[in-house]
């Protein structure tokens, strides 16, 4: 494992996101239609979560998986980014900005040190992901019963303060992937873990941007 081979492994990923995401973000745009991309963001979540769960659990597959996840979740990322745009114009492309900028900074905040992946740091970004985590999951399970959090995920200030702090979290699980790369590298990791690293990063990136597009629109709601 090497980090140039990682990186390499995470442009293709990248890559292959947005080639699924251009065709739902077509298909959106010339239909108009939010049902005509509903069945392939339902598929591409379902999918891209079971095919993720079996790429953490193993972790020699990912050459393989890693890409399909890829495909899945670009599927999902382009049929919200087009219904968020719908609503809110201009507002995929400012998220897409903000997540490659939150990338930049936090990349460089590792490399010079300003940040650093501790055991204090790891324990406390797992547990509150963990912890957003088994909110997102209750609010999911509640809402078969017609029971939703108040004010959460709501366009108030408690649901903007909220968000701003779930993308906070997301933004330091970069570090963690960074910390990840970068001891594998170090430890001489079987090749594969290049795969596996551009596959973690990646999902943290997909993370970030979907808790940008929510917090942003929050934020658009409140003008």
């Amino acid at each position: 494992m090497s980090i140039q081979g990682t990186v390499n492994k995470t442009a293709v990923l990248l890559a292959l996101a947005l080639l699924s995401a251009g065709w739902t973000w077509n298909l959106f745009t010339a239909s108009g239609n939010a049902a005509a991309v509903a069945p392939w963001l339902i598929a591409g979540a379902i999918g891209g979560l079971v095919v993720a769960l079996v790429t953490t659990f193993k972790q020699a597959w990912a050459p393989f998986t890693a890409p399909i996840y890829a495909l899945l979740e670009g599927l999902v990322l382009g049929g919200l980014s087009a219904v968020f745009e719908a609503s809110y114009p201009g507002i995929a492309f400012q998220a897409v900005g903000l997540t490659a900028g939150t990338l930049g900074a936090l990349l460089l905040a590792y490399k010079s040190g300003l940040i650093r992946a501790t055991p204090t740091f790891k324990k406390g970004v797992i547990a509150a992901t963990g912890g957003i985590f088994l909110l997102y999951l209750a609010s999911f399970i509640l809402g078969f019963f017609g029971i939703q959090i108040p004010s959460l995920f709501e366009a108030g200030l408690v649901g903007i303060l909220f968000s701003g702090f779930v993308v906070i979290i997301a933004a330091l699980n970069l570090v963690l992937d960074f910390d990840l790369i970068e001891r594998g590298a170090a430890q001489g990791a079987p090749k594969y873990m290049e795969w596996y690293g551009a596959f973690a990063l990646l999902v943290t990136l997909i993370w970030l941007y979907i808790e940008i597009l929510r917090l942003l629109s929050k934020l658009r709601q409140r003008r």
